[in-house]
């Protein structure tokens, strides 16, 4: 018989497995998912506590103390299915983007859409500095969503910063990592690393993002916990101005070739379905792709539902 902690656990696993496959995909954040899984603030207040005073109940062999200051049962358990979810998705991902783009960004459309809806509904006081706040967090995330990507470096210290600077999107709804990964040109060096099991390359990404994430949570619990409002009115701002990004039919308009002799997507903008088909001349799929977005927004409410009777 399956106990109440092993249920809980189990529960917490499949939220961290749905982050980790987020997290995979450019354009869509894991903040986002554990934002509607109702885990947001306690893995920002969690991380957070990672800190010099937890530290040294560690360093000086207190390690029960250590553990419950910083939510370890929690952490560990989250992070295992982000992990699972990762190394298990990523060649899968990476297929179903090469080959079913449309299909895939429509869910994700869909997904994004009721995100922003959803989170957009925990704010307690509308003013006009709400209305501003979602205003600018659309500005900011649309204008991230047109910069050109980058050519990967590959040396050991810009992994480390990619890290660093990646896991910080991660956990901001709205946000992608993977996005910020493709804007340093590193997203396909990481994936690559991942699906290869590259460990050097690994160890040395999964250090930035500690660093990166346990300084950033700092600064993001302080921003929850003193204009709440307006932090999450920022937050559903950066998810409508993602939106762009997620938009299934895009036309290439520029390409570069980079040092393996591959061709590379640097500029893309958003057309309609038809206007895509005439180009590509290929068959319609428009239905799915509609179909595909409506259950991506209805699966957040249907985690939205479970989540309140649990409550």
């Amino acid at each position: 018989m399956i106990t109440d902690i092993t249920r809980s656990k189990l529960t917490l696993i499949l939220k961290g497995m749905a982050m980790g496959a987020a997290d995979v995909v450019p354009g869509v954040s894991g903040g986002t998912i554990a934002f509607i899984t109702g885990i947001y603030e306690k893995l920002i207040y969690s991380i957070k506590s990672i800190n010099l005073s937890s530290l040294k109940l560690l360093l000086s062999g207190k390690i029960a103390a250590f553990w419950k200051a910083v939510n370890g049962s929690f952490l560990l358990t989250l992070f295992t299915g982000i992990g699972i979810s990762i190394f298990s998705l990523a060649k899968i991902m990476g297929y179903l983007l090469h080959t079913y783009p449309i299909l895939v960004w429509s869910f994700f459309f869909g997904l994004i859409v009721a995100s922003a809806i959803y989170v957009g509904k925990s704010i307690k006081n509308w003013h006009a500095s709400t209305f501003l706040a979602i205003i600018a967090g659309a500005i900011v995330a649309y204008l991230i969503t047109i910069i050109s990507p980058a050519e990967p470096i590959t040396a050991p210290y810009f992994i480390f910063i990619s890290g660093a600077i990646a896991i910080c999107a991660m956990i901001l709804p709205g946000i992608s990592g993977s996005f910020i990964l493709v804007l340093l040109g590193m997203y396909g060096y990481i994936l690559n690393a991942v699906s290869t099991l590259d460990v050097f390359v690994i160890l040395i990404f999964i250090a930035g993002a500690a660093i990166g994430i346990i300084s950033f949570s700092n600064l993001l619990s302080w921003l929850l916990k003193n204009f709440h409002n307006l932090t999450i009115a920022v937050l559903t701002g950066f998810m409508i101005g993602s939106l762009n990004k997620v938009w299934p039919w895009k036309k290439i308009t520029e390409t570069m070739v980079d040092r393996h002799g591959e061709v590379k997507t640097i500029m893309e903008v958003n057309i309609l379905p038809s206007t895509y088909e005439a180009i590509n001349q290929s068959g319609s799929m428009v239905f799915t792709a509609i179909l595909l977005a409506i259950i991506g927004f209805a699966l957040i409410f249907v985690i939205e539902g479970f989540s309140t009777r649990k409550t």
